[in-house]
């Protein structure tokens, strides 16, 4: 099989609008979790240590959070139709992909640097549907004939 038709199969299967995660962002992911015949929808919040395979189908985010004392770290597939939304609600600043050095660390070594970021504008991701103007294309072919025969009049 051709690398040209996996990408269009992959890309197939992406979501139309994802928010831009970054590594060092504090995210609340929302899930659908299946119990039996009833989904229900669960929430986690914390950092993300490591953004995978960004632009592809296959995207992953890992996300750790403190509680209780112990570190818990989930991954999600951004593109999966179990995750029903991601929202950024800090962004840090940082310098490398992979934050695994966190995992050594507790209490105040443990935080980051937060950086202003418009909150409204990141989580934002509604999907503009683009008209294909038909008329539009013509109706410039049109004017830059009539300026060609004007050039040469």
């Amino acid at each position: 099989m051709s690398f040209s038709i996996l990408k269009e199969i992959g890309d197939a299967q992406k979501k139309k609008a994802v928010v831009d995660v970054r590594s060092g962002d504090t995210v609340r992911v929302t899930q659908k979790i299946k119990e039996g015949n009833k989904f229900r929808l669960q929430t986690f919040e914390g950092v993300v240590i490591r953004v995978e395979r960004k632009n592809s189908h296959t995207e992953r985010i890992v996300v750790r959070k403190v509680t209780s004392g112990v570190g818990v770290e989930k991954s999600y597939l951004v593109h999966s139709p179990l995750v029903e939304k991601i929202e950024i609600t800090k962004r840090a600043k940082v310098r490398r992909n992979n934050l695994s050095y966190l995992r050594q660390r507790s209490g105040k070594s443990a935080r980051l640097a937060g950086k202003d970021f418009d909150r409204a504008a990141v989580n934002d991701v509604t999907v503009e549907e683009e008209a294909e103007p038909a008329e539009a294309p013509a109706e410039t072919a049109e004017t830059e004939e009539e300026k060609s025969e004007e050039t040469k009049a």
